[in-house]
């Protein structure tokens, strides 16, 4: 349960009284192919290692997919394979946050069978 929002902070309580805190961050995307432009909100998380959207957002904001040679295979924390599916496009975007911009790609998640 949603306990309080503080400076784009999420503070969700725990059992143990405990707050787990997700950090959400406005930022643009923009379609390298058509220079069209979309503004979302994106968990920040300082422990990942590869940028992933949803594949229903990528479908829904008509990113252009694009197949990427080998399939990656996720693994969840229990060390299961994930339910969607191993990723197998990727989108080529420019990220906007503030005054930074980069060029960088984000793998497609589920739903590409």
């Amino acid at each position: 349960m949603l306990s309080r929002v503080v400076n784009n902070i999420s503070c969700y309580s725990l059992n143990n009284g405990n707050m787990l805190r997700e950090v959400m961050v406005k930022i643009g995307l923009e379609k390298i192919d058509t220079q069209e432009g979309v503004t979302v909100e994106a968990l920040l998380d300082s422990g990942v290692i590869r940028l992933v959207m949803s594949s229903e957002f990528a479908r829904k904001q008509r990113f252009k997919l694009k197949k990427i040679e080998r399939p990656i295979y996720i693994r969840n924390v229990d060390g299961s394979f994930n339910k969607e599916g191993p990723i197998e496009h990727m989108v080529e975007v420019n990220i906007y946050y503030q005054d930074h911009r980069e060029r960088t790609e984000i793998d497609v998640i589920g739903g590409q069978k």
